[in-house]
């Protein structure tokens, strides 16, 4: 047998994993309103992104086209080089939804809400195993809820609401973690806290994409941010995305017309 010389092993092709996330020429339209248009975006894995916009600029919109929730005019999306169907059926895709998305009267534990994330490991009766019961209960431990587990989901601060949403994504064992406005209503401890939880995912090679109004946060634990109107203004290193030019056509007169 041939022994492989050193150009051959050169000419080996190395795998590379797939961004978490690729869309290509995106554009999104609710009848005859344009809420996304042309939008190209790749976030590699193991990375957190800021995304900014006002109110109206597509951000929401982003997030289902991500989810697979919203069918585009035109343009792809891609996560680990797959569909989002792909990726939700497979565990590796969670959200975070803005507290106003949530029925918080809702008679459910936080240790019920952590479960959910467990349903597509379940088998055919959704009956919880060890490994299963030991996933919720690391995540709570993650997140500091271990002791208010039995608690109903809407006796919670808006603080700890949003960590019990991340410990569902824990328990998912999701890759990629989407975030809408999680610090909205949040005092600046529980801030702190899910910040650097964010980081120690990222860590572990998770993939966020976060949505937030807190410009002078995002530099602080974020690697790269995206600046959205309809279409992606800027993307890139934070300082190089928030400058005032940037900032002004974001967030300028007559931004936010269109739907979230």
């Amino acid at each position: 047998m041939k022994t492989p010389t050193r150009m051959d092993k050169a000419r080996t092709p190395v795998a590379v994993d797939p961004p978490a996330i690729t869309i290509d020429t995106l554009t999104v339209r609710y009848g005859d309103v344009l809420a996304l248009q042309s939008v190209d975006m790749i976030l590699q894995q193991g990375r957190i992104c800021g995304l900014i916009g006002v109110n109206g600029s597509g951000k929401s919109t982003l997030f289902k086209s991500i989810m697979g929730l919203v069918t585009p005019s035109s343009g792809t999306v891609k996560l680990f080089g797959n569909s989002p169907r792909f990726s939700r059926k497979n565990n590796l895709l969670t959200y975070v939804p803005q507290s106003e998305d949530v029925d918080w009267t809702f008679p459910v534990s936080v240790h019920d809400v952590v479960m959910m994330g467990r349903y597509g490991h379940l088998g055919p009766m959704r009956r919880p195993h060890a490994e299963d019961r030991d996933a919720v209960e690391y995540a709570l431990d993650r997140v500091g809820l271990t002791e208010l587990a039995g608690r109903q989901i809407g006796e919670l601060s808006g603080g700890q609401r949003k960590r019990a949403f991340v410990a569902r994504g824990i328990a998912q064992q999701a890759k990629l973690m989407l975030l809408d406005e999680p610090f909205a209503g949040v005092d600046r401890t529980s801030e702190a806290t899910m910040t650097g939880l964010l980081q120690q995912l990222r860590g572990e090679g998770k993939t966020i994409l976060i949505s937030t109004h807190d410009l002078a946060g995002i530099p602080k634990f974020c690697d790269e941010a995206l600046l959205l109107h309809q279409r992606v203004l800027a993307h890139g290193n934070p300082e190089d995305v928030l400058t005032t030019d940037n900032l002004a056509r974001a967030f300028g007169e007559g931004a936010g017309s269109g739907p979230a």
